[in-house]
């Protein structure tokens, strides 16, 4: 009985941890864990421009699986954790290059399937900003079109993949044309959801203006003209107005060229009516000329791990030795928004590598109206917790 009295005598007391102590501990658990579910399982984002309107509205909060398409080891180990490209509130840069890894995927549930809502990084090098790593490069949420191995071709607005019209999603938006006897106003077009007074990083978007005031063939009944970017659930509802005298979409024509449309000068294509391009695939040899260097020379250049790439308009070298044909190393996909007429995707910048995929979008947790017309309807209510489709 002595013996175990003095043997617990002896056993050192364990010091209690201070304040601050237990504090930085929790925090720094917290902060491990919270990155480790980041990296490996699901990540918030969103959503800061209309590109995916009606589908994914201004202010929709989402979580991004990244199980689903597998998660992508570390390009970039060293950054500050839960950071992407800058420390929070400054312009700091919260990684280094210092070690640059290479990619690998881990399995996942699936791979890429055309129509799904996909978060990658944003290929080419944006204006204005340094050429970030492959893994922190802005984020880019869009509607996957097609996927390795399609041949893909947008005609009159109507996508087509292998030759079968693709599905037009059920709240994508495009441009119509309303013809009508009454002047609308801002506050009319806000019934509708349809808003100017929204800002992006990529400028304003305009959802509705007057394009011209003019008679009807009778001479006696004034007309104004509208260009309108909305729904067509919406432009049924406005064929239902007696003093609407008609509605057209606004659609490029074939043959007429638009500026800055993804494959150059080589191709007369403009934003509905694009292609046919087939979309690349890992182990697709395609030969090199004219029009194929201007949709698949850049990939060679940027994507695809060669060195010393020199392009012109019409020849592609390797190392210094001109090359006729090429087989690609990756797979690649093609992009577009919902809100045909007001996105940045695949039709003005290319393809997006495979090793640029983050996850699927699956679910909006949140929703906040950048532009509520009272502050209790700051909250989009209808919109919690519901499946990205």
């Amino acid at each position: 009985m002595l013996d175990a009295q003095a043997k617990t005598a002896d056993k050192p007391v364990k010091k209690k941890k201070s304040f601050f102590r237990e504090w930085f501990d929790s925090i720094l658990f917290a902060v491990v864990a919270a990155s480790l579910i980041r990296w490996l399982f699901a990540e918030p984002f969103v959503i800061p421009t209309p590109s995916m309107e009606n589908t994914l509205l201004v202010g929709d909060f989402l979580f991004v699986s990244k199980l689903h398409y597998g998660t992508r080891t570390f390009r970039t180990p060293l950054q500050v954790p839960l950071t992407h490209q800058k420390i929070w509130g400054t312009n700091i840069p919260s990684y280094s290059t210092a070690i640059q890894l290479p990619t690998f995927r881990l399995p996942g549930f699936t791979r890429v399937k055309n129509g799904d809502v996909v978060v990658f990084n944003y290929p080419p090098p944006r204006s204005g900003e340094p050429d970030y790593p492959v893994d922190l490069k802005t984020n880019f949420i869009k509607r996957c079109i097609g996927i390795p191995g399609d041949k893909l071709e947008v005609r009159q607005r109507q996508v087509y993949v292998n030759g079968k019209a693709m599905p037009v999603p059920p709240h994508a938006e495009t441009n119509y044309f309303v013809k009508t006897t009454e002047v609308l106003d801002e506050r009319f077009f806000r019934k509708y959801d349809i808003i100017n007074d929204f800002k992006s990083p990529e400028g304003p978007f305009i959802n509705w203006q007057p394009l011209e005031q003019y008679n009807d063939s009778t001479k006696t009944t004034a007309l104004v003209g509208y260009s309108v970017n909305t729904t067509a659930t919406t432009i049924a509802r406005f064929k239902a107005f007696d003093w609407v005298k008609s509605i057209e979409p606004l659609t490029d024509q074939p043959g007429q060229a638009m500026p800055g449309i993804y494959g150059g000068s080589a191709h007369q294509w403009n934003r509905d009516n694009y292609g046919p391009v087939t979309v690349p695939k890992a182990g697709m040899t395609v030969p090199l000329n004219e029009q194929t260097t201007a949709l698949y020379g850049i990939l060679i250049e940027r994507y695809e791990g060669n060195e010393n790439v020199k392009l012109t308009p019409t020849s592609v070298s390797v190392n210094g030795q001109p090359i006729s044909a090429y087989t690609f190393k990756q797979d690649y996909y093609f992009m577009m928004g919902d809100n045909r007429h007001n996105s940045e995707d695949s039709r003005y910048w290319g393809f997006v590598p495979e090793d640029h995929i983050v996850g699927k979008a699956v679910l909006v947790w949140m929703s906040l109206d950048p532009n509520p017309v009272a502050f209790w309807q700051k909250i989009r209510w209808n919109r919690l917790l519901r499946l990205v489709e």
